[in-house]
């Protein structure tokens, strides 16, 4: 409801009344005109009976209105005198909040690590959500453990041996909220176990570092080749207690860790009294053959298995879970129950009831064709509009690898984003201590949704040489 008067400055005043009732909606547009400086200080005020008039609404909605501001310290009011705006300390303007430095906006993000989210399986999510809470029983929303539910722990267990080939107990497996986390927890493990240091690939996550160095671990780099990580090179590394690796499809080089090395990379482990920790990155989406199996199966006692639905489903669900040795279990429970005891109990259910459902299953057959797809796609355009590029790695992942002549990388990684196109060159990936040998873009072709993918690739194709 709006409304016009003369004040005794002859201004018109504009009000805007708002809330659900009339009086708190005039109460808090008077506030408002105060605030902004179209009623000043001293400003005469309309009699309630007037502005009642005005606006049509009751004399005593106006008066109470203007009796609860004279309370609040906005009004002044004396019998037989008018109602006025009270002479309030002037505000000092706030100081000027510096602009950001300009950004390029982003049009097309091809950027890996994130899924295309209009995928997301919303009507199948709502169904087994709407089921899960249905069968939950009442203690399912009380205080939890750091272990997380039964029910998607047992479910998870099952899935992983029927797909990925871990063999674990569901006692064995840990929630987390996704990979980040799990390495936070094990990171506090490893330091109560007094290592010093956990190799790491020379091309990976850099946070998957920082969270390893947060406790002090010193993270030595082993060289990766076509045949994935050299794991035989971890006996020339010192205070080495454990190696993060992703062997089935190692990020983001898209190599497959070579079997000899898998073998090798045990026995060290065995040999030593080492743990592997294998981040199963993006494990589930192989296009020419059966996923790998995971490395966990080959010793549970020495190989840590790390899972999420971040890729297959979407990162904001935060569930990630843990396929832990018995030796470490209690441990990683004591590093997780101080950090973070309790996992949100409702995605858990549902989650649960998605898997043992079987609409997990469909969801990543359905996903597996669909980024085939766009893999092939994205290759066979790049043959016929890039030709100084080159595609490498296995047709897997969500993301490929595409080399491009010696010293382009940044030149192509900067001139892209004056285009609007966002993506990582090889370099954002590399060690700090791994030689910089190689130029090539990492591009993620899950990222852009179905009506953005076929632009994406045509800018692409544009900016590459």
């Amino acid at each position: 409801m709006r409304a016009e008067w003369a004040s005794s400055l002859s201004e018109d005043l504009h009000l805007d009344l708002r809330g659900p009732r009339l009086r708190d909606g005039l109460m808090e547009a008077l506030r408002d005109a105060i605030r902004t400086g179209r009623l000043t200080p001293g400003a005469k005020l309309p009699s309630s009976r007037t502005l009642g008039a005005d606006l049509g609404i009751a004399r005593n909605t106006v008066a109470q209105a203007y009796a609860e501001l004279v309370a609040e310290g906005w009004l002044t009011a004396r019998q037989g005198a008018a109602t006025r705006v009270a002479a309030r300390a002037e505000i000092a303007p706030a100081p000027a909040v510096p602009k950001p430095a300009s950004r390029h906006r982003i049009v097309h993000d091809l950027r890996p690590g994130q899924p295309d989210l209009s995928a997301f399986p919303r009507a199948d999510w709502l169904k087994a959500a709407r089921r899960a809470l249905g069968d939950a029983p009442d203690d399912a929303f009380g205080y939890g453990g750091p272990y997380g539910r039964p029910e998607l722990r047992e479910a998870v267990a099952a899935y992983l041996a029927r797909t990925r080939g871990v063999r674990a107990h569901p006692d064995q497996i840990m929630l987390s909220t996704g990979t980040s986390h799990s390495l936070i927890v094990l990171a506090e493990v490893l330091k109560q176990r007094e290592a010093r240091a956990v190799a790491v690939e020379s091309y990976g996550l850099q946070v998957h570092r920082a969270h390893l160095a947060k406790v002090g671990l010193d993270t030595p780099q082993l060289p990766v080749d076509a045949d994935g990580a050299m794991v035989e090179r971890l006996d020339e590394l010192p205070d080495v207690g454990a190696v993060l690796l992703t062997p089935s499809h190692q990020f983001p080089t898209g190599v497959a860790l070579h079997p000899d090395r898998r073998a090798a990379v045990v026995d060290w482990a065995r040999r030593t009294g080492g743990l592997v920790l294998e981040d199963d990155y993006d494990g589930e989406f192989r296009y020419d053959r059966s996923p790998v199996g995971a490395m966990q199966g080959l010793d549970p006692e020495h190989v840590i298995y790390l899972g999420t639905t971040s890729k297959a489903l979407a990162p904001g669900l935060r569930l990630g879970w843990m396929a832990l040795p018995p030796r470490i279990a209690r441990a990683a429970a004591e590093a997780k129950g101080e950090r973070d005891p309790f996992s949100g109990v409702l995605d858990q259910l549902t989650m649960a009831e998605f898997i043992t459902s079987g609409s997990y299953d469909r969801h990543i057959r359905a996903m597996r064709l669909h980024y085939r797809r766009r893999r092939d796609q994205l290759v066979a355009a790049l043959a016929e509009h890039a030709p100084n590029t080159r595609v490498t790695g296995l047709s897997a992942g969500l993301q490929v690898l595409v080399d491009v002549p010696s010293g382009e990388e940044d030149a192509v990684v900067q001139g892209s984003a004056w285009q609007g196109l966002a993506m990582h060159g090889l370099g954002a990936f590399r060690h700090p201590e791994a030689p910089a040998d190689r130029d090539a873009l990492v591009i993620g072709f899950s990222t852009p949704s179905a009506s953005a993918w076929s632009g994406a690739l045509a800018a692409l194709c544009r900016v590459l040489p």
